[in-house]
């Protein structure tokens, strides 16, 4: 099977931030392509363990090809992988409370999701309305589009989508029913809400993210992702998020202020980390990333846990003046 050309986003970032030790287990909440797993794989070693979660049953396949690749060259020095077929809100179902040195997320739709037409996921190419992350149960986005309420369509896309002019939207869809493939959306709602002068994406983009949140309940997804990882996290292991827009970014920062608040986390990123110039010009799907970072505290590592945050305010500064 060929591999798709897969960039993972913020790669360096992750690691460091993630504090990958030998011989310890860390979960990739989102293996999609197994970007990161591959990097975080190299840094564990054979005592180590990688849990893998992806709902998606296509991207799984293809993580597990790719990680096998991996074993063949590092032998006995690759850890051990475990794969969960299963949405990351179910960690709290499999995974042993405080067993975990690292958790890494990255909630963007994976390389795999939007190149290939047939998922739906993209206004670019002509492909059935599915948007699912996992194909193998729940509402596809062209049940939404065509069986919502006007008025529920106007709602999800100006919640899910923050898009201003959600009803005129709203209004068109419905008139132009049936609508059954990403390319005849996109063009009803280019119709209805034509691109403004000031903005650079195309007009469909802010639709077509609202429906694929409320298609895979992904604000949802994430919310127990947050709830559940201070449980599983060990004394001093750490949760690294990567999120692509505001929706998600703003759950991930209200979550760690407030559990930073109660003592719960050390927050190690004051302010996201982003994708440097040189990192947008090879992956371009870096530049609307924001990754940030906390290290579960203790009652024998909280002074630790000021001078990590200190060091990493320090390292996020300077890398930022480069």
């Amino acid at each position: 099977m060929e591999q798709p050309k897969h960039v993972p986003v913020l790669l360096e970032d992750a690691l460091e931030y993630l504090n990958v030790q030998p011989g310890g287990t860390y979960v990739d909440a989102t293996v999609g392509l197994a970007g990161h797993s591959l990097a975080i794989a190299r840094r564990l070693g054979g005592q180590g363990r990688l849990i893998c979660f992806d709902r998606d049953p296509e991207a799984m396949q293809r993580a597990q090809a790719r990680l096998a690749e991996l074993k063949q060259e590092l032998g006995d020095a690759m850890p051990e992988l475990i794969f969960e077929p299963r949405a990351f809100s179910e960690a709290k179902d499999v995974l042993k409370p405080g067993s975990m040195d690292g958790l890494l997320a990255d909630f963007g739709v994976s390389s795999l999701q939007l190149d290939e037409a047939h998922r739906g996921f993209s206004f670019r190419s002509e492909g059935p309305l599915d948007m699912r992350m996992d194909t193998r149960s729940g509402l596809t986005a062209e049940q939404v589009v065509n069986q919502a309420d006007e008025n529920d369509l106007a709602d999800l896309i100006y919640e899910f989508g923050e898009e201003r002019r959600s009803r005129r939207i709203a209004r068109a869809i419905v008139r132009a029913r049936p609508i059954t493939t990403t390319a005849q959306l996109a063009r009803v709602v280019a119709v209805a809400a034509p691109t403004m002068k000031q903005e650079k994406i195309h007009p469909a983009t802010r639709t077509f993210q609202a429906l694929r949140i409320r298609v895979n309940d992904e604000l949802g997804e994430i919310r127990s992702l947050l709830e559940s990882a201070p449980a599983l996290l060990k004394t001093g292991g750490r949760l690294v998020v990567i999120s692509f827009h505001s929706l998600e970014d703003r759950l991930v920062k209200d979550d760690f202020r407030e559990r930073g608040r109660d003592g719960t986390y050390e927050v190690l990123t004051r302010k996201p980390v982003t994708a440097s110039e040189e990192e947008i010009d090879r992956n371009p799907r870096s530049r609307s990333a924001k990754m940030r970072a906390a290290e579960k505290q203790g009652a024998g590592n909280r002074e630790q846990g000021v001078g990590n945050r200190e060091r990493s305010a320090k390292s996020l500064e300077e890398r930022n003046r480069k």
